[in-house]
């Protein structure tokens, strides 16, 4: 395995850790320890990042960026309007 695919490892599972707190959260709002815990990955899931796309290029991940709350300020799948044709 090269430079490249481990960091592009390790920027997968602090994603992965990212986002299994976001769901841990959801349910457990008032985890303060859950809660910096995630706010230390988030850190340094953007370092790593940061250092990949400075070597390697932009990535299209975004799915750690959202805020924990970003899935009740977004329009639901019947709130959006389509055109009827």
């Amino acid at each position: 395995m090269n430079e490249q695919q481990r960091l592009r490892r390790k920027i997968s599972a602090y994603s992965f850790s990212i986002w299994e707190l976001h769901l841990f959260l959801d349910s457990h709002p008032n985890n303060c320890e859950a809660a910096k815990k995630m706010e230390e990955y988030r850190k340094k899931y953007e370092e790593l990042k940061a250092q990949y796309e400075a070597s390697y290029g932009p990535l299209n991940e975004n799915s750690a960026k959202t805020s924990r709350w970003d899935w009740v300020t977004n329009p639901w799948p019947w709130e959006t309007e389509e055109d009827d044709e």
